[in-house]
């Protein structure tokens, strides 16, 4: 049961009854609710600028614990980068520079991953911590990159090294009949009497002085591109064609030892010495070829003499004397 509330008249010096009408209820329940309502308020901005919420407590644990995964992937990406430059390093100064390329050009090695609109889905998304999901993607692409072109120049490395030893193999690097005193070069490259017309006319290639049946050996791998008998001439000659540009000519022999189309290598017999053609003794006419045009042999005879040796044979070889045949 509600309490009655009096209060006292002055005037009538009497005690009369507090009557409360509806508005003044109404106005206390406004008031009060009113006041609830700032201290609610109050509450809550207080409690949102001084004390974190559950979920942005969450929110903060997972970003801290993407920004370590990130330092970590960063760390794994920065050892990935200096392993890969190494790499690199070694590509350009010291495989491609034995081998004899080009280092790949720095434009390539440094290319971009692409335009700015390549990340625009990303960012359409509106996903959170889309800044760093992009700067870890760009990492990655580029990285990827890097090793695509890595990857390729290993492969061009690989093919110019396996082409590097055939072009070794196909110069003609020896002599072809062994020659452990260099007295059998009788006749070098250039202008040379002519054994039969007595006149300077160049000589295109150089004499070894031999026995009839003196081995004949390949001076470099290659296949029997030649074989020809003539009673004028080179005689029995035959030709071998290297590949690369090199080819080589044996002239005036006595007998072969190979077939046509046959593939050699380097230091197999392929016949032997003869006195056939136009020539005025036992011997063997050698001739080099580099691209069509003729050298001079013992510019090649690297492989199978030592400095010493080499300098003499280049001092017989300059000796303007009467050559032994074609």
């Amino acid at each position: 049961m509600a309490k009655i509330k009096y209060y006292y008249d002055t005037e009538t010096c009497k005690y009369e009854r507090i009557k409360t009408s509806t508005g003044d209820i109404v106005l206390n329940i406004a008031g009060i609710l009113l006041l609830t309502f700032g201290m609610a308020v109050g509450l809550i901005f207080i409690a949102g600028n001084y004390f974190e919420s559950p979920r942005e407590v969450m929110l903060k644990n997972e970003v801290k614990e993407m920004e370590f995964y990130y330092q970590n992937l960063d760390g794994e990406y920065q050892k990935l980068k200096a392993q890969l430059s190494g790499m690199e390093y070694r590509d350009d100064n010291i495989y491609r520079a034995v081998l004899g390329a080009e280092p790949i050009d720095k434009n390539i090695r440094q290319g971009g991953v692409g335009g700015a609109d390549r990340f625009e889905g990303i960012r359409s998304k509106n996903i959170q911590h889309e800044d760093l999901i992009i700067k870890i993607k760009e990492t990655m692409m580029q990285l990827k990159r890097k090793v695509y072109i890595e990857s390729k120049s290993q492969d061009d490395l690989v093919s110019m090294a396996e082409n590097k030893e055939k072009l070794f193999a196909s110069i003609p690097a020896i002599q072809p009949i062994a020659n452990k005193e260099l007295i059998a070069l009788a006749s070098g490259y250039g202008f040379r009497i002519h054994p039969v017309y007595k006149v300077l006319k160049m000589h295109t290639g150089v004499d070894f002085a031999a026995s009839i049946g003196t081995p004949i050996y390949a001076t470099a791998d290659g296949v029997i591109d030649k074989l020809e008998v003539s009673f004028a001439g080179y005689g029995k000659v035959l030709e071998i064609d290297h590949g690369f540009g090199y080819r080589t000519r044996y002239a005036h022999m006595h007998g072969f030892a190979v077939r046509q189309g046959q593939h050699i290598k380097r230091g197999d017999l392929i016949g032997y010495v003869g006195n056939t053609g136009l020539s005025t003794a036992p011997h063997l006419h050698y001739e080099v070829f580099v691209n069509g045009a003729y050298v001079n042999p013992v510019h090649y005879f690297f492989n199978d003499l030592n400095a010493t040796e080499y300098a003499k044979i280049i001092e017989l070889a300059s000796v303007e004397n009467q050559s032994l045949g074609m």
